[in-house]
This record gives structure tokens, sequence and C-alpha cells, in this order.
């Protein structure tokens, strides 16, 4: 099970937190964190969800598959509104900009791809890393986003330009997760190494 917490948006209780979980057959399940009980599913039809993320203006969420696959949900309605194909692995990580304009996105078929959320368009495919990509973070600055990688990388990017602006090769193993502190002064990463090292942004 994958979860994120994300607070009420319209059509959901605004005074409480949520929990949406990710399950094998490919429903987002949002739990009441007060209630513990389950308040909506959204149905993706397809297969196991292996990643999920909500948009900080609380619009949309949106999860990654087992099977390549992106579907966008409108969290008022619960309808889904976009289902994107741009990946030929699984998606391991996936992240709104901080504008929630754009969906970054991170799979095995070690490609990043970022997609404009309103128009579902695929704006720019990224390569650099040499083996699954398994996370991504949207800088706070709203210019830069990074990943890591099962090639034990770090990588920073451009969003705007879609471009690698620098690559940090301290890891001795894959590297699982990567995020930036709330201001984007700090990136950290963790890996199988056991380290988890903290970097000095912006680059």
């Amino acid at each position: 099970i994958f979860i994120i917490r994300y607070r009420g948006s319209s059509g959901i209780n605004a005074e409480y937190g949520y929990i949406g979980s990710g399950s094998h057959s490919g429903k987002i399940n949002l739990f009441g964190i007060e209630s513990g009980k389950l308040e909506q599913s959204l149905d993706t039809r397809g297969k196991f969800i292996m990643s999920i993320a909500y948009s900080p203006d609380g619009h949309y969420i949106a999860c990654g598959g087992i099977d390549g696959i992106v579907c966008i949900f409108d969290l008022a309605t619960g309808k889904l509104l976009h289902t994107l194909e741009g990946h030929a692995m699984p998606i391991r990580s996936l992240i709104f900009s901080p504008d929630s304009q754009l969906l970054t996105t991170c799979s095995d078929d070690t490609s990043i791809k970022i997609y404009d959320v309103q128009h579902a368009n695929l704006i720019g495919t990224l390569s650099g890393h040499g083996s699954f990509v398994l996370c991504v973070d949207f800088c706070p600055d709203n210019t830069h986003f990074a990943t890591s990688s099962s090639d034990r990388k770090v990588k920073v990017w451009d969003a705007g330009m879609r471009r690698c602006v620098h690559t940090f090769s301290e890891h001795k193993d894959q590297v699982w997760g990567v995020a930036y502190n709330d201001n984007g002064s700090k990136l950290v990463s963790v890996s199988d190494d056991k380290d988890i090292i903290i970097y000095d942004c912006p680059i």
C-alpha cells in the first residue's frame, strides 16, 4: 500500500485530513484520519497502484500504476479526468508542481515525463538515469525538481528548460527517496547503502 496525506478540499470535509491508499485492485481509497472510515473510492479500472500524489491547490489527485498508466481525478466530483499512457513500465513516483500546473512522473523505464495537468499534454520526456527512476520531488521554487534512481544517482532538473543541471553521485547503492525541505534550500536522499545525505540547494 502506498499512502499520502492531504487536506480536505472541495467535496470533502475541509475540517479533516484524509489518507489516500493505492490498492492492488487499481482503486484509490480515501480514509478520514479522524474517523478512520472509508470516505470515497476512486476506480482507475487499471492495475496495481504504485504511487499517489495530490495537487497543492486541492483540486486533483493522481496515481501511477504498475502498467505505466497515470490517472488524474477531480477531487470534488471523483471523476476521472485524464488517463496518460506515456510510460512503458511501472511508475514509481509522481508529483505535482507547487502551482499545480504540471505533473512529473518517473518510471522503471528510466524516463521522467512532464505533463500539462489542465490539458493532459505531454510537454517533455527527460532521460539521463541509467536504471529505474525511483522517486521525484518538486522544489518549492516551482522551477526545479529532483529525482533518485537505482543507478545510485540523484539528479536536479530545470523544469522549464527540461534538462539536468546537476548530478550527485555520493551514494553507493540505489537511492529510494529524495525530498526538498520547505523552502528549497536543502535536498535529502536515502539509499540502500544506509546513508541519508543532505545537499545544499539551489545548485
